[in-house]
């Protein structure tokens, strides 16, 4: 829709200018000069990022605005409904980088959909934490309470250390990398845990008696952000990194976003805009 919007722009400053001409020789040097700034548009490289959130979007948007075109960028988001896509498209060449994942989701993604996936700046952590709509502290969930959290390999083993850092539950001394339902040794309050694809954790909140979620997925639902227990914004291994294929990661656009992604100004939005739902990590 934006290309149509510049193409139908531009077409119409070129016939203003056109007309202009045949008056005088101040509105052909109008008519060049216009003629010139048109060509520049067009002189922009297009780079496709793929995303799942509205966040990355804002950001993108944000650089796009603002920062882009003094590199000659043009960003087009495209946006997908799960956490799959995003990867597949950049194996098929649909997209040129996507925005939407940390580094261990990604090295999971590697392994399950045999991609080679290379991470370049982080850029912001989505802090995670649990939410209700009825309960105010962690003391106040009862027992047999229901939480729902992200059923991915990363974010589900993200949610359960989460519950036992709250001490809601607690894992076994020998769990794996990743753990799973199967690695809980106690569970006193025996919550009922759902497990969910993680685009779908917030959607649930009205449907049992808390989440595991991040502070911006929840605020953006129209939800009051206030968690009974979040994650420290200290562990960066879980902050948005830039994602493109092996082998591309040198191409110029590529590393044109990639730098303006950490910017200062990006830095300034991002803490203006999200309040400490989100922090820069750059």
């Amino acid at each position: 829709m934006n290309t149509r919007r510049f193409f139908l722009t531009a077409l119409g400053s070129l016939t203003a200018s056109l007309i202009f001409a045949s008056c005088s020789q101040p509105a052909t040097q109008e008519s060049n000069n216009s003629t010139q700034t048109i060509s520049q548009k067009e002189q922009k490289e297009i780079i496709k990022v793929g995303v799942t959130g509205v966040v990355s979007q804002d950001i993108l948007k944000f650089v796009n605005n603002n920062l882009a075109a003094a590199e000659g960028l043009e960003i087009q988001v495209v946006t997908f409904n799960d956490w799959i896509q995003p990867n597949t498209a950049l194996r098929d060449k649909v997209i040129d980088a996507n925005f939407f994942q940390h580094r261990p989701f990604m090295n999971n993604a590697v392994k399950e959909l045999k991609i080679n996936l290379v991470a370049l700046n982080t850029v912001y952590l989505n802090t995670l934490g649990l939410f209700s709509k009825n309960l105010k502290s962690v003391g106040e969930i009862p027992q047999n309470a229901t939480v729902t959290i992200a059923n991915d390999v990363i974010n589900n083993d993200r949610g359960l250390r989460l519950l036992a850092a709250n001490g809601l539950i607690k894992l076994k001394e020998n769990a794996p990398q990743f753990v799973t339902r199967r690695d809980i040794a106690a569970n006193p309050k025996n919550l009922r845990i759902k497990e969910v694809e993680g685009v779908q954790v917030v959607r649930a909140i009205n449907d049992v008696d808390f989440i595991v979620s991040s502070a911006q997925t929840v605020a953006l639902a129209g939800i009051e952000p206030n968690s009974m227990g979040q994650e420290t914004a200290k562990d960066k291994k879980y902050a948005l990194a830039f994602v493109t294929l092996q082998g591309r990661e040198n191409e110029a656009k590529i590393q044109k976003l990639n730098k303006l992604l950490v910017d200062p100004k990006v830095k300034d939005f991002i803490n203006q805009e999200y309040k400490g739902r989100l922090v820069p990590v750059f």
